[in-house]
């Protein structure tokens, strides 16, 4: 409110002095004819400095924002599987029985095109991320998520992550599944039914998780290469991968 309260006195003012302009031009040299002249020919540019300000150089700045605004958020994911995201793929992962199914396809390599990362992201979608609840140590899990908690806060206290809809999302799948498991005093011994109820949190995780790497990796292997070689030697889907250069 206050802001567009702003803008209608700044309108009126720049209005004013413009008649106030146009006021000294007469008064200096007493020719209507050229005022109006003037005036007229400015307004026929008009449409055209329009389409040059709003569309061109709005246009080129605006993509100049949001390249630097992706690079920021990359640089939040990247610290993200640092720090929580590649220790929670590998631990979930290793309970999922047909991963087999999926494993050779996510062993990213640097010959990839954009081609083959859209291509697994599409079979993707048709795998069901499902993890054997029964072999999760939940309290295990808890423990982590607890212990990264406070660094989860600090992601989410960003407001740049308002323009990254998937890692938000992913973000706040984790927080849930952090809550449900922080309220159950001893999740050693929980029924069955509540059993699944958390293998639906965990999935969800699951599978966000990997389609947020996938798309992190396309990212750094079109930007960072030495990022991207550090994330193919510590790929949690590839048994040989090797932080070490061989």
């Amino acid at each position: 409110m206050k802001r567009s309260r702003w803008q209608l006195v700044f309108g009126l003012f720049l209005v004013v002095l413009s008649i106030v302009l146009y006021g000294f031009h007469y008064v200096i040299f007493r020719d209507t004819r050229h005022i109006f002249l003037w005036s007229f020919t400015s307004l026929a540019f008009l449409p055209i400095s329009i389409l040059f300000v709003t569309l061109i150089i709005n246009g080129l700045l605006s993509t100049r924002e949001k390249r630097a605004l992706l690079q920021k958020l990359n640089m939040i994911i990247g610290v993200f599987f640092s720090e929580v995201g590649t220790l929670l793929l590998t631990y979930l992962s290793d309970f999922d029985p047909k991963l087999g199914a999926i494993k050779k396809d996510l062993v990213v390599s640097s010959e990839w095109s954009d081609r083959e990362f859209s291509s697994i992201d599409g079979s993707l979608k048709n795998y069901d991320f499902a993890v054997e609840i029964d072999k999760v140590d939940l309290k295990d899990l808890r423990s982590f998520l607890v212990e990264k908690r406070r660094f989860l806060t600090h992601l989410l206290e960003n407001p740049n992550l308002l323009e990254h809809e998937s890692f938000t999302n992913l973000l706040q799948a984790i927080f849930h599944l952090a809550q449900e498991l922080t309220f159950r005093d001893d999740v050693k011994e929980l029924p069955d039914t509540d059993c699944q109820h958390l293998a639906g949190d965990i999935n969800r995780v699951y599978g966000l998780l990997v389609y947020q790497w996938l798309d992190y990796m396309k990212y750094l292997k079109d930007n960072y290469p030495y990022l991207f070689s550090l994330s193919m030697r510590t790929n949690p889907f590839d048994e040989k991968a090797s932080p070490i250069v061989k």
